[in-house]
């Protein structure tokens, strides 16, 4: 009898779950459906940038509602992760070798570089090392990912974890509309070179995505291979800084009680991505499969980036004050000038 209303309990929870869901999903999806529709006659600007554009403006206004938020919320995480697994199934290990070793090398040394210059600006500005250290790895691997990761490496306070979230989601944003125009501007109709500039420098996988949608379809696919380099070398960026923190506390003799360190493991649409992609390049899969692969993809993502912009708040980036703007667009310069050197240098 406890038995039955347990099961009766569980799918009681499930069900007012799925309906608290509910708004926000579908709005994101109505939002995406109008995005494709009006792509039709703004094709310039494409399907992916008016779901985001459109997503923020509405996001900021109309529907500026509490209800939207566990859905939207959902549509932004799963629905983009799904889209990446997909993403690998039209993916083989010839496309990943146009990256080459210019390309991995340039990886390395974009994130290297700016988590120095990000961690010594900080300092330099009198922000905290927990927050200097945040501020670097958010940037440099994968946005909140790896903050939330870093966090509890470093044993950093929940208000020092949620201002740099909220400030690299800021510069994110304000990267993701400008390095689809910078690229084109500098690089003009060079897919290699405009898909390293964006993976190589934008934060999360949903801002990668909506900024290489920008451009093509093509920058997309290369874009998300340097983005997943970045993402693949979070465990290590996790240690390491967890490492650094730990020497600096026992030198200055100021060890405190604190939580153990959690494991870091990669992301599993990355595990995802990289099986299908390898799936791919060994077993050659049929053609109305990766169209239909391609197809989800592309739906998954535009849905995920109209509730990227419904949940984008303006409000929440300007109460942090003008210290953290000056340090957040700071980075983003030295992270895009950076890759231009960088990019020139490697001769990619």
């Amino acid at each position: 009898m406890n038995d039955l209303v347990e099961n009766n309990n569980k799918k009681d929870s499930y069900l007012i779950k799925s309906i608290a869901i509910f708004p926000g999903l579908v709005t994101a999806f109505v939002v995406a459906v109008i995005s494709k529709i009006s792509a039709i006659w703004l094709p310039t600007l494409g399907a992916a940038t008016i779901a985001i554009l459109l997503g923020i403006l509405l996001g900021n206004t109309f529907l500026k509602q509490p209800i939207l938020e566990k859905g939207t919320k959902i549509a932004e995480g799963k629905l983009l992760e799904f889209s990446v697994v997909l993403l690998g199934a039209t993916v083989t290990f010839q496309t990943i070798s146009q990256i080459g070793i210019s390309g991995a090398l340039f990886v390395l040394l974009q994130m290297s570089i700016t988590i120095v210059a990000s961690y010594l600006l900080g300092k330099k500005m009198q922000f905290s090392d927990n927050m200097s250290l945040l501020m670097a790895g958010g940037n440099a691997v994968c946005g909140s990912s790896a903050i939330a990761s870093i966090a509890p490496a470093i044993h950093a306070k929940e208000e020092e974890k949620g201002q740099i979230i909220t400030l690299v989601n800021l510069l994110g944003t304000i990267l993701m509309l400008l390095l689809p125009i910078i690229g084109s501007l500098i690089y003009g109709s060079d897919i290699l070179t405009k898909s390293a500039l964006i993976g190589g420098i934008l934060q999360s996988v949903g801002q990668v995505v909506a900024s290489a949608s920008m451009v093509n379809g093509q920058v997309v696919e290369l874009a998300m291979l340097f983005k997943i380099m970045r993402i693949m070398m979070l465990v290590v960026v996790v240690y390491w800084f967890g490492r650094f923190k730990q020497q600096k506390s026992e030198s200055s003799a100021t060890i405190e009680t604190t939580p153990k360190q959690k494991k870091s493991a990669l992301p599993w649409y990355v595990v995802g991505f990289v099986l299908f992609c390898i799936f791919n390049s060994l077993v050659h899969l049929p053609t109305q499969f990766s169209a239909t692969a391609n197809f989800f993809s592309g739906w998954f993502e535009i849905t995920a980036l109209a509730a990227i912009g419904l949940r984008l708040d303006f409000q929440k980036f300007f109460k942090e004050g003008k210290r953290f703007l000056i340090y957040g667009l700071s980075v983003g310069v030295i992270q895009v000038f950076l890759a231009i050197v960088l990019i020139s240098l490697l001769r990619i």
